[in-house]
């Protein structure tokens, strides 16, 4: 078995005290988090920051205390598993340019529109580890 680490993080933004995050949608269609494989010599933060930046075009600040794992069968890479690390990050003032070669889309959503865009149970359960820990932290 092949392991491949991924590293990005739950991207959000407050317009008028609403929490929005940024979802991106693959070019399989799969809605998603920025999120991408780690460079030699890299550490997990640098990849996720790096990542969002390459996928987004944002510069978003990490929040200290937050940090999500998983791991999972890639279904069309036979033999590969993801290690997936998610941080929390938040941007403020910037517009989304998503990568064109790597993905559909990437957009803002609140809470219930990335919950039902959501096919993987995980992200689910992170989405909804990040908005307790935004609400609880105030942000």
């Amino acid at each position: 078995m092949k392991h491949v680490k991924v590293c990005g993080a739950i991207v959000f933004t407050k317009k008028n005290d609403e929490v929005l995050y940024v979802i991106v949608k693959s070019k399989e269609g799969v809605y998603g988090f920025p999120k991408g494989h780690t460079e030699p010599n890299e550490s997990e933060l640098q990849t996720a920051v790096r990542e969002i930046k390459e996928e987004t075009n944002l510069d978003v600040k990490v929040i200290n205390g937050f940090r999500v794992t998983c791991e999972y069968e890639v279904p069309d890479e036979k033999d590969t598993i993801k290690d997936l690390v998610l941080f929390l990050a938040e941007y403020k003032n910037q517009s989304i340019t998503f990568q064109k070669e790597e993905l559909q889309d990437a957009k803002l959503m609140n809470f219930n529109e990335a919950m039902n865009s959501f096919k993987y149970e995980n992200l689910k359960k992170f989405l909804k580890k990040a908005d307790d820990f935004i609400k609880q932290q105030n942000y």
